[in-house]
């Protein structure tokens, strides 16, 4: 059965191909081994050549993608996201908090005019982004994002453009 339509190339073990995670670098064969690697995030990728689709091999989420002879498809049977349980909790983790926080400055308000009257008010916000941080931090690690990779092709993107 193919995948691909007549005047798209295959997806072989000689030919190159863009990342389909970091979209940055180009993923080729690595040397005596049955599988393929990024140059620029470093992930590694095992084949499958007569279903024309990889899945990568050093994550432990399962995500695959196929070639479609121009680019890569994501294959959605594989990918795992997050659920409504998830993002509620999330919402929860992020909102209650700070909500308990600025309830308890309403409900008992510092003296008007004292030297640390607007601690109650910051200290809400500083509760409020430090459980966003945690949240974003899971997230991140959850998926694997190269965080770094990305901010460092973005500069790259931005100093070639202004050289040009």
């Amino acid at each position: 059965m193919s995948y691909l339509p007549h005047d798209c190339e295959l997806l072989t073990e000689q030919g190159t191909y863009p990342c389909p995670i970091c979209r940055c670098g180009s993923i080729s064969t690595l040397s005596l081994m049955e599988a393929m690697s990024c140059s620029f995030c470093h992930h590694i990728f095992s084949t499958d050549f007569a279903q024309q689709s990889i899945a990568i091999a050093d994550s432990p989420m399962a995500f695959s993608w196929r070639w479609n002879g121009k680019g890569w498809k994501s294959l959605r049977g594989t990918r795992t996201e997050f659920g409504w349980d998830a993002l509620i909790i999330a919402f929860v983790f992020v909102l209650l908090p700070p909500f308990v926080v600025g309830f308890a400055a309403y409900l008992f308000p510092p003296l008007p005019g004292t030297p640390g009257a607007w601690f109650p008010i910051a200290w809400t916000i500083v509760v409020f982004f430090v459980h966003l941080a945690c949240v974003i931090w899971l997230t991140v690690e959850y998926y694997q994002f190269p965080i770094n990779l990305y901010a460092r092709a973005i500069g790259r993107r931005w100093l070639g453009r202004l050289s040009n």
